[in-house]
Order: structure tokens, then sequence, then C-alpha cells
């Protein structure tokens, strides 16, 4: 039986679920669908659209995420707007979620409180899912200024099992920034944890070692028997 993904939250932690998205590939793991949060939602998406876990990781890391920001003219709304980012992901995603081979979720925080965003403009809803409330501003997804889902629910799990229930479940988590995170009720969803990235909107740091971390991890603990 084919399994879903659930990518979590994790600053900027590109390499990381890169490095786990390889180890799938390497399994051959049969994957049906994808949600994903904050960098979850993003190398998730790209990966669902088609995009090798390498070419994933050399795509987000070539240059530093200083480069995809640029100032907001209204700061007290975020120090930054995510349209470079946006502008990227357009060359490489279809226009809506439904056009993606797979099932996918991003993660996002609406004003009415936390979802998964499983239809509609996938740019912006992934966006979306990245918007760290005061660093970027506001993106939004259907008329709604949503940001980074991370605020109320690093994973979304409970989210997209309701929506996709009876599924084998395997789940990568980031430690948060300020330390583990560990989650709570998985509801025998497979877990593979990785370190946090280290990383800052200056520089992403050794983003291969970071992925060989995770792959190797991930490896270790898929792999049957």
């Amino acid at each position: 039986m084919a399994h879903d993904l659930v990518l979590s939250s994790g600053f900027l932690a590109f390499a990381r679920h890169a490095g786990f998205l390889a180890a799938v590939e390497e399994l051959r793991l049969p994957v049906d669908g994808l949600c994903g949060t904050s960098s979850g939602a993003l190398v998730g998406s790209l990966w669902v659209a088609g995009m090798p876990a390498r070419r994933v990781l050399e795509l987000l890391t070539a240059h530093a995420p200083l480069a995809w920001c640029r100032p907001h003219v209204r700061v007290w709304r975020g120090l930054f707007v995510l349209d470079g980012m946006m502008e990227e992901l357009a060359r490489h995603l279809p226009t809506t979620i439904e056009e993606l081979p797979l099932a996918f979720g991003a993660g996002v925080v609406a004003p009415d409180g936390h979802e998964v965003v499983r239809a509609g403009r996938l740019v912006e809803a992934v966006a979306a899912s990245c918007a760290v409330p005061w660093l970027f501003a506001p993106v939004a997804v259907g008329g709604r200024s949503c940001v980074d889902g991370a605020r109320a629910d690093r994973l979304g799990l409970g989210a997209w099992r309701e929506a996709r229930p009876d599924r084998p479940l395997v789940v990568h988590a980031i430690d948060r920034t300020g330390g583990v995170d560990a989650p709570t009720d998985l509801g025998g969803a497979r877990l593979v944890r990785s370190a946090r990235s280290g990383a800052s909107l200056w520089s992403l740091g050794d983003v291969q070692r970071q992925f060989e971390e995770s792959r190797l991890a991930t490896l270790t603990q898929l792999r049957p028997g």
C-alpha cells in the first residue's frame, strides 16, 4: 500500500527534507500523498511535482535565502515579502494543487485558525506556509491572508489524517530551533527525526552534510529488516 509523507516545519531545513526524500527514492517507497509545513511544504511541493530530491537540494540551496527576499514597504506586516521565491516556484510548479500527480497539502494559519490547504493555487499556498509572522508578510490564499502553519501546528498531521484516513504515514520531523519538539500522538505513523538545520537568511550552512545525515538516518530507520 502506498504511503503518505508528512514533512514538518523547520527553519530553512531544505537539505534535511531533501535528504529524507532522497532516501525515500532509494528505498522505492510507494508514495501517494504529501503534507508539508513551512520548509516541508516548499521542498515537498517540488518533489511531488516530479523534481528529484537531489535537484530540489540544488535549486533551494544555490543561493542564500536572503536572495529571494524583498523588503516590504509596510514593515509592520513583515520585514520581507516572498515575491522572489514565488516567482522561482512558478517556474517549476503547476498553477494549482489539483494538477499535481499526488495528493498535496500545505499547512497554514488562516484568519479562522490552522488548516492544511489541499486545493487551489499551489505557489500561494506554499509561500503562505513559509511566511513566518513578522519576518515575512502574509500571503493571500483564496482571498484570505495566511501565514506559516507552524505557528499553530508543526506537522499538520491531524488535519491531513482527517482528510486521508487509514493510510500508512511516515513523518519527517525537524527538531525545533529552540530544542527538540517531540510530536505527540502519532497514531501509528512511523517517525524519522532530523536535527535542526542551524541555517540563517544569510547562510544555509553545510547543506551537503545536512542532506547526507538525514538521508542515512532515514535509510537506517525505514529499510526493511
